[in-house]
């Protein structure tokens, strides 16, 4: 009787959990962690008044790159002992001082041992052998380490240099100054994209936000459509907002700035039952938004980070 009660609990929970969308629709985003931030997809975004921390981006288009390969306890940096499949140079210089030699007393007449009868005299050769190979790759070093600098130059400097000349961006490249008026397009932008949102208007969404948030934004939203329902948010306002982050690069402006705002969340299925939120409660959401620009052109949502 208990299998028998916990096989049908657990499918009238599957049941449930199929027909609901829950949280998965809610607002613009679905609520998820989504987007690039430029070279910074994969770095938090600082802390502020409004929210203090970010979730891990879940979801981008921009590559997180790969750790570089360690050679650790090679000369020079370089993978000089893997080459070596992992001998000792000491050990390989020795056996082809050994080799070599031998080679010569062949070759001079004298057999393969030549020279090195006795302990001394084959103490004397492996000294003599030790100071070749010693001195040897000390001039490997030499020659190595002074081909490295010259391959890194300058690029090896600035990555050494001192501070970086503008808060939040770096490279000698202009700062980015957040004005008023900026502030008002981000909280426009929250209102324009929760109503293309809310009307499915994916139109308005690609001339809203980056071509890769709008890819996420059409997807969410045909989602929505197979499972026939619609999330709609109204009465969207901005409670508190402030700045993360500005910074520069590659010739395009970021800024990244954490809203709290609260709203009329609710999903209904086609026939207009109301299947998850309160069409009369409102419901509160701290978000992380980047918008990026071109220098003098208008801001365009690029990610959406949720608040932890």
């Amino acid at each position: 009787m208990f299998r028998r009660f916990a096989f049908i609990a657990a499918a009238v929970l599957v049941f449930a959990m199929a027909i609901a969308p829950g949280d998965a629709f809610a607002r613009a985003g679905a609520g998820t962690s989504s987007g690039s931030r430029g070279t910074r997809t994969y770095s938090a975004p600082p802390s502020t008044n409004t929210a203090t921390s970010a979730a891990p981006m879940q979801r981008s288009m921009t590559p997180q790159a790969a750790p570089a390969p360690s050679y650790a306890g090679s000369p020079a940096g370089a993978p000089f002992g893997s080459a070596l499949g992992g001998r000792s140079p000491f050990m390989s210089g020795l056996m082809g001082g050994l080799l070599g030699a031998g080679i010569g007393g062949m070759l001079f007449g004298g057999g393969m041992f030549h020279g090195m009868h006795g302990f001394a005299g084959f103490f004397g050769f492996l000294l003599q052998i030790f100071l070749v190979v010693w001195i040897g790759r000390m001039i490997w070093r030499f020659f190595a380490g002074r081909t490295q600098y010259a391959a890194a130059g300058p690029a090896a400097y600035a990555r050494t240099g001192g501070p970086e000349m503008m808060a939040g961006g770096g490279g000698g490249q202009p700062p980015v100054t957040i004005t008023p008026a900026d502030y008002h397009q981000f909280e426009e932008e929250l209102h324009a994209i929760q109503a293309a949102w809310s009307a499915h208007d994916v139109g308005s969404l690609r001339a809203l936000a980056s071509p890769e948030m709008a890819s996420y934004f059409a997807e969410q939203l045909t989602e929505q459509q197979s499972r026939s329902v619609v999330n709609t948010v109204t009465d969207v306002h901005l409670d508190q907002g402030d700045l993360s982050e500005a910074w520069s690069e590659g010739g395009r402006e970021y800024a990244t700035v954490a809203m709290r705002f609260s709203m009329i969340d609710v999903t209904r299925d086609r026939a207009g039952r109301v299947v998850d939120g309160d069409p009369v409660r409102r419901t509160q959401a701290a978000e992380f938004w980047t918008f990026l620009r071109v220098p003098g052109g208008r801001w365009v949502l690029t990610a959406i980070q949720q608040a932890r």
